[in-house]
């Protein structure tokens, strides 16, 4: 257990790379419930929602969410998130833990301006649980009413889960098939309990936050605090697809469009070691050959259990962003070589 986010989380049960394949492999389960929830409603929420979030909430039916951005007027990321439209004035914002105090205000703050609409911080009426893996649906279907099957990618309904008032979204963090369940915090450990008792016969098992960050980064998947934050844009993450270019006005627009029109001068890319080593968080990368100055700064990096390979993602001047580009790992002292490699660096088949 390591303090988190003003939470003790677990970081591992039974071991990283148990846990990193159970999800690969049947299916595991996460306790999430140190993610923030703010709740954005009023005639004008649409608005609201609109200007501090990058991508176009408009395009959301009721029933059905989006990943996006909380961005600064520069187009940098205060805070990625999930948008979850509750109903056609009503919305719910699930954000980082260790961000809800900071993104509480900056919303509040920002939506002023947008008429009738108002930002509650809700996180202490949610708790959340994530399944996630191929065996997912087949665990938590029977402890539900909602028809999980029908439920399409990053669409959520409403039911119970074990005799417990939930909503079950179909999203996760981990790159498999999987569900996202939030309950009233009261009877998160019954719902907990249901699904491990539920999942038995597939090997269900208990996942800390060192498998979750593992598998996130499989899936090429952005750590807020390691891979996005406040000195870089969306363009700059490659994550140009969580922007609504044809919406109107919202914070950090201009400088995107800038962006977009004049094209970044670096880029997050994805690294697969070629020689002996773990790029990890920190470590200057290098043109080539191991010369000059540094290029750039590994920004997450591990070896992972299931592809059995060392990777990792990295800021480089767009030059050096090409794929199969080879670039230098300084790792305590040694010029490692690395390889720039398309993300995700997995895919589950569907």
């Amino acid at each position: 257990m390591v303090p988190f986010g003003g939470w003790d989380m677990p970081v591992e049960y039974s071991g990283l790379s148990n846990e990193h394949t159970a999800v690969r492999t049947r299916a595991g389960i996460f306790d999430v419930s140190h993610m923030g929830e703010i709740e954005i409603a009023g005639k004008d929420a649409l608005a609201a929602v609109q200007r501090v979030s990058s991508n176009d909430a408009a395009r959301l039916q009721v029933g059905q969410a989006q990943y996006s951005g909380l961005l600064t007027p520069q187009g940098t990321f205060v805070d990625d998130l999930l948008v979850y439209r509750l109903a056609p004035a009503h919305f719910l914002l699930v954000v980082n833990a260790g961000n809800i105090a900071k993104d509480y205000a900056w919303i509040a703050e920002n939506i002023s301006s947008a008429g009738d609409a108002v930002a509650v911080d809700a996180s202490s009426r949610y708790a959340l649980i994530a399944l996630q893996g191929p065996e997912a649906l087949n665990v938590l279907q029977p402890l539900t009413g909602v028809d999980l099957a029908s439920l399409k990618y990053y669409w959520f309904g409403h039911g119970e889960v074990a005799s417990v008032r939930a909503t079950v979204s179909r999203t996760g963090y981990t790159g498999e098939d999987g569900f996202e369940i939030f309950v009233p915090p009261g009877s998160a450990d019954r719902v907990w309990l249901a699904i491990l008792e539920s999942g038995r016969g597939a090997d269900v098992i208990p996942c800390g936050l060192g498998a979750r960050d593992t598998l996130r980064l499989e899936a090429g998947m952005r750590l807020h605090g390691n891979d996005i934050d406040e000195t870089t844009t969306a363009l700059e993450a490659d994550l140009g697809w969580i922007v609504g270019w044809k919406k109107g006005d919202f914070l950090g627009a201009g400088p995107l469009r800038e962006q977009k029109a004049n094209g970044v001068r670096r880029r997050i890319v994805g690294l697969e070691m070629l020689d002996r080593g773990i790029a990890r968080h920190g470590y200057e990368v290098y043109p080539p050959g191991g010369e000059g100055k540094p290029i750039g700064t590994v920004t997450s990096g591990t070896q992972t259990p299931y592809l059995k390979k060392a990777i990792g993602m990295a800021y480089v001047p767009i030059e050096y962003a090409a794929a199969d580009s080879e670039l230098d790992v300084d790792i305590r002292g040694r010029r490692t070589r690395a390889r720039v490699v398309p993300m995700p660096f997995y895919k589950r088949k569907t």
